[in-house]
């Protein structure tokens, strides 16, 4: 039941392509014998490419892929070794972000560690070791909806005319070790020896292509969000020390904080976003106000202002000792403080002082992956 729980979780919250897409956001997928539509987009690399700039390649392949998308992450190890596989054979491989960041909802971004916008793309290429020119369309879409990728990732096959060979899949399954059939590489193959693809198009599984129309729907669910109850709780030590040995069951945030404390105040909408993202898995996050019992009316309205609707306390007592070695007899009380607890008990993350954004949500994700897969 649990991994039926979390495969339907997964669907819905990271909107799979499994149905056509709402007439607005309909764009048609470029027929077979098409010819490749231009592009002059902006690569992370930092230069502009075109499709002219590929005109020595036997064979194009155009990849539409995204950050944020958990079946696009499984596939990117996939792309990079075709990419490698059949350079020497004059196939060029290109990658294009066809997504608007602003059509994506928080809980959209569940599964990654990072959102579709150009700059973040810069550091997945980077840390990933992408070995193809990786191009963004997010801004206009006009690419994207010259060659109508349905999800992410779509592969267009193109031969040495331009001409439109095969689209679709990269192969039969997201799970490597379930993969029977290599649709990508088969068309690579064929049309490289002259031949028409056997298989010259299939369906995908994928996220859906984030079009610009997508954000009302965006501002929808932000509008939910931010009507959300807030409130504070005093916190003993035995309540600190409870949220210590997370019982819970889920990765557990704790951010210690203060209204006194211009870091922490500085930082705390990061900590809203971050529960906005993971907090439709196994997560949750607490945040601890250290200010004094008798300043809890300051700490609520800070708390309501950042819209922190997740489980917030403050220090129940001015026994601060006791407290602060309830929850850690190895922390010295500054602030801010922030731990990951994984549900065994053990320590994911740890920061004395602001946080790295990005390092933080990786070590959520790792911790999230490995306790629901």
């Amino acid at each position: 039941m649990k991994s039926l729980f979390l495969f339907l979780l997964f669907l819905s919250a990271s909107f799979l392509f499994l149905l056509p897409v709402h007439a607005a956001d309909s764009v048609p997928t470029l027929p077979l014998g098409a010819t490749a539509p231009d592009f002059n987009l902006p690569g992370v690399d930092g230069r502009n490419w075109a499709l002219k700039d590929f005109a020595g390649a036997k064979i194009l392949v155009v990849v539409f892929t995204c950050n944020h998308c958990p079946t696009a992450q499984d596939y990117q190890e996939r792309i990079k070794a075709i990419a490698a596989d059949y350079q020497s054979k004059g196939v060029a491989v290109v990658a294009i972000n066809p997504n608007d960041a602003n059509a994506l909802r928080y809980d959209e971004l569940a599964w990654s560690d990072m959102s579709d916008t150009f700059a973040e793309m810069k550091i997945r290429a980077r840390d990933e070791h992408y070995n193809f020119p990786y191009l963004y369309d997010g801004d206009t879409e006009t690419v994207a909806k010259a060659y109508g990728p349905v999800a992410t990732p779509h592969a267009f096959v193109f031969d040495a005319a331009r001409k439109l060979r095969y689209e679709g899949a990269i192969d039969d399954s997201q799970r490597p070790d379930h993969v029977t059939k290599h649709y990508l590489r088969d068309a690579l193959d064929a049309v490289l020896a002259g031949q028409t693809p056997a298989v010259a198009q299939t369906k995908l599984i994928g996220c859906s292509i984030k079009w610009a129309s997508k954000e009302p729907q965006v501002q929808s669910y932000m509008d939910k969000i931010v009507v959300e109850p807030v409130s504070v709780s005093p916190a003993d030590a035995a309540t600190l020390a409870d949220l210590r040995a997370n019982h819970s069951g889920k990765v557990r945030l704790v951010n210690f904080w203060a209204t006194w404390c211009a870091p922490c105040m500085a930082e705390f909408n990061e900590f809203v976003t971050i529960n906005r993202i993971y907090r439709i898995r196994n997560f949750e996050m607490v945040t601890v106000a250290v200010n004094d019992p008798d300043e809890q009316a300051r700490v609520l309205k800070f708390l309501q202002k950042q819209q922190a609707s997740n489980r917030n306390l403050i220090f129940a007592s001015t026994d601060r000792d006791k407290l602060i070695n309830a929850f850690d007899p190895q922390w010295q009380g500054a602030v801010p403080f922030t731990v990951v607890i994984n549900p065994d008990g053990t320590i994911a993350y740890s920061e004395d002082g602001s946080i790295d954004v990005l390092a933080i949500k990786r070590a959520i994700k790792k911790s999230l992956d490995k306790i629901e897969f």
